[in-house]
Parts: structure tokens; sequence; C-alpha cells
């Protein structure tokens, strides 16, 4: 499975900014993002079930960003609002064929994309 996100970019701190993950190769269960900010450790941001039904989200983002999924398109959205300084980071769409995950153990990671978010 590859993973392809896109979407990055420059914002303002109160701005919103999506990104799109599309899979391509083979079938997947869980889709989330995850970041890493400079010199800190990646953190997990937000999950989707492959129904789309059921979602989870750090306590940092709950309330700001909302992810979501195109089986269809066979892509994943994490729409990003109420930006902050603090939101600076890559973000990684990951994915697993398993329905549930433990912590970052995803099977399958695209590249990066940047998001900066300036005060």
């Amino acid at each position: 499975v590859q993973l392809q996100a896109s979407g990055g970019g420059l914002a303002e701190a109160g701005g919103s900014l999506t990104l799109s993950c599309v899979a391509s190769g083979g079938t997947v269960n869980q889709m989330a993002w995850v970041r890493q900010a400079p010199g800190k450790e990646r953190e997990f941001v937000a999950a989707v079930d492959r129904s789309g039904r059921s979602t989870s989200y750090s306590t940092s983002v709950n309330g700001r960003f909302f992810v979501s999924r195109d089986n269809a398109k066979n892509t994943a959205y994490l729409e990003m609002s109420s930006l902050k300084p603090e939101d600076t980071a890559v973000y990684y769409c990951v994915a697993d064929s398993r329905t549930m995950v433990s912590g970052l153990q995803y099977g399958y990671w695209g590249k990066g994309t940047l998001v900066t978010v300036s005060s």
C-alpha cells in the first residue's frame, strides 16, 4: 500500500487547511494522521475507521480538527481549523489493514507534508 499526502502549506494562526491522503495498492482499514513537530517526537493526531463512523482525536486537536474518508476515492482527509503555531509540524498519513492499532504501530506510512502556522 502506498499513501500520498497533500495539502500542506503555510497558514496564519486561526486559519484553516485541509490535508488529503490517497491510498493505493491495497485495502486499508484504519487511516490516521500523525505529526512531528521540530525537535519533538511523533504524535498521534486523528484516526478514522473504514466505515468513517468511528473517529478518534488527540486532546490537543479535538474540537479543531476533523478526520474523514471517502472510500470510493480511497482518500482520507484532515480538516484543520483554528490553527495554532504549535500545530506546525510534518503531518504523515498512516494506515493499517487491521481494525485496531496500538499507539503509532501503523503498517503503512506516507511521506509527510509540512504544515506551518504563523503567529
